[in-house]
């Protein structure tokens, strides 16, 4: 199956309390923003990519002109291959220099293996002004998909401040709702004790939390049905918080498919420090006595 993706990164991230929007702050080396796009940008199956920006981002051209490919040129599907070879050729050309088997068209070494990587055309990115709201946001990229994306295409919206979300999770979504009528999204069911207050921030009750879910992203609906049911909210000025509640006023009950609870969103500092943790970890710093290098895509 194919797919296309949005990501919306027109916010400006008030809660966060930084100098720059959170999409954009430092997280291992990248910025939280390519951490997120890191999983599509090096999938086959992804069609195309349609970044979402404020009027004013000065941010985005500095990422852009770091993304591994932005025209839809041919390279090969993982990172970690390119990095790989890259490491393989460094140590063929050490064995060559003590006198190994290097040739004067490469290298030729019987104790190096490396995988065959495919080649594929990378998705094209491209970028849509952002509204007032993340629903309104989200139907700009839909919209700047009009003419290249068919009404039965899946759609993947994903979060420009979830720089977390595994390929396995990813994966996992496709699988799972490719083949359900109404699409689904990424939850992580509901772990702590919930507590319901009133305005004066008195407990009113506590909520059963055996059937709840926390929504993640991304959230996979069909093109058409999608901007169908985000058009009857908005003219109806209903504001929807996330793309599977719009479907729901339409009547369709999406899928939930149980994603990792490391899938965090940055909304403030502290989520900043667990996603550094996060990614230290994946990294292997700690691991070795030295820290790897900050490879996006592996």
């Amino acid at each position: 199956m194919r797919y296309w993706l949005v990501m919306p990164a027109a916010g400006v991230g008030r809660r966060f309390g930084e100098h720059i929007p959170k999409q954009y702050a430092d997280l291992h080396g990248r910025t939280v923003m390519e951490w997120s796009l890191a999983p599509f940008l090096y999938d086959s199956r992804c069609l195309g990519v349609v970044v979402v920006l404020g009027m004013n981002d000065s941010f985005w051209p500095t990422v852009a002109s770091r993304l591994p490919d932005v025209t839809g040129a041919t390279r090969v599907t993982e990172a970690s291959l390119a990095a790989a070879l890259a490491d393989a050729t460094r140590a063929a050309e050490r064995t060559s220099a003590k006198g190994g088997g290097s040739t004067g068209e490469g290298f030729s070494d019987p104790g190096l293996s490396l995988p065959t990587a495919p080649v594929v055309t990378l998705p094209r990115v491209i970028t849509a002004h952002g509204g007032s709201e993340r629903s309104h946001s989200v139907r700009n990229g839909l919209a700047a998909l009009s003419g290249r994306a068919a009404v039965d295409d899946w759609v993947l919206v994903h979060d420009a401040a979830r720089p977390c979300v595994s390929r396995q999770d990813v994966d996992r979504l496709l699988t799972r709702v490719q083949s359900h009528p109404a699409g689904g999204l990424l939850a992580a069911p509901a772990a702590d004790t919930l507590k319901r207050a009133g305005g004066d921030k008195e407990v009113l009750e506590t909520v059963d939390r055996a059937s709840l879910w926390r929504a993640l992203t991304p959230q996979m609906f069909r093109y058409g049905r999608l901007c169908e049911a985000l058009d009857r909210a908005l003219g109806q000025g209903r504001s929807p918080t996330d793309e599977a509640q719009a479907l729901e006023w339409m009547g369709e009950r999406p899928l939930v498919v149980e994603g990792s609870t490391t899938n965090i969103k940055i909304t403030s500092a502290d989520d900043l420090v667990i996603a550094v943790a996060l990614m230290a970890a994946r990294s292997g710093v700690g691991r070795t006595g030295e820290d790897s290098e900050n490879r996006i895509g592996n």
